[in-house]
């Protein structure tokens, strides 16, 4: 049997804990439910009864990560989002490729959309010029231009095997020896920026990050958030740069943000715009220090 345990952290994860959950017969399952009200802790009791079930208060998916690898033992712990899901045989071809690339933190395999088409997950650690070119619209300039759309790797066409900064958070595979390493995630982060975070503290301990397409899976994108935090979203920007890059850093990447935040909600009407219009609010009601407070 494959030496890897499988991690799922849910929060009202029906409809698709079914299909993540089947997709990983066979391997140690550890389900952790940050306070779910939709039936999905009973649902996985009574149709997967040898997962095991972890129940604890909703602290963020970064709490959820690290409780259910604390309850597991393998030289890897896949963590795999509520509504995602593996092809057939792929969680043992990523411990293959693991295997023989020991230096290798963290791989992904290749996502797809429920409708089959690409869902690219390759991205670079942000700055505040890639922040402007996602932000400012600047990668709709050309958005298969590294210059202009490094974060989402513009120009790779998810096809080849390539280290990446950081991948999608959706279906990681974890080496063991690189958590005790580096330590659990940080779990300052509620939603958005833990796993930057993480492969950020991976990249400097001298591990690396694989993209590997050679095998795939499934990721119904956002439906584990529903779109409703963008805020932490911003929270988690805000929170990864007053980490990593200092204060002052921080602030320029809230006046950036506010600013970017602040066109889109001109742009867009309904709903989206008033998303946008409030995120700009909450980020220029006060300093770094006082949002992440």
């Amino acid at each position: 049997m494959t030496d890897a345990s499988v991690v799922i952290v849910t929060y009202n994860g029906l409809p698709w804990i079914e299909q993540a959950l089947e997709s990983v017969a066979g391997a140690e399952t550890v389900v952790v439910d940050n306070g779910s009200t939709d039936g999905t802790v009973a649902f996985v009791r009574e149709r997967f009864p040898e997962a095991t079930v972890l129940e604890q208060e909703n602290r963020g998916l970064a709490a959820g990560w690290n409780a259910g690898i604390a309850a597991t033992a393998s030289r890897y712990v896949l963590l795999l989002n509520s509504d995602a899901w593996l092809d057939a045989g792929a969680l043992d071809a990523l411990v293959s490729f693991a295997d023989v690339h020991p230096d290798v933190a963290v791989v992904g395999p290749r996502l797809r959309n429920p409708d089959g088409t690409l869902q690219r997950s390759v991205r670079g650690f942000p700055t505040l010029w890639r922040l402007a070119t996602e932000y400012l619209f600047l990668r709709k300039l050309a958005p298969r231009s590294r210059a202009l759309n490094a974060f989402y790797a513009g120009g790779f066409a998810h096809d080849a095997e390539r280290d990446a900064d950081f991948l999608m958070g959706a279906v990681w595979l974890v080496r063991r020896a690189a958590i005790d390493e580096v330590g659990p995630a940080d779990e300052e982060f509620f939603l958005f920026s833990e796993e930057v975070d993480w492969a950020y503290r991976f990249r400097k301990a001298g591990w690396r990050s694989v993209f590997f397409p050679g095998v795939g899976a499934t990721h119904v994108y956002g439906a584990s958030h529903k779109g409703l935090l963008y805020l932490e979203l911003q929270r988690g920007h805000l929170r990864f740069f007053a980490k990593h890059r200092g204060a002052k850093y921080a602030e320029r990447a809230r006046q950036l943000l506010r600013a970017g935040l602040l066109l889109r909600g001109a742009v867009y009407r309904g709903e989206r715009g008033r998303v946008y219009r409030e995120a700009a609010a909450w980020l220029g009601s006060g300093s770094v220090d006082r949002l992440l407070s």
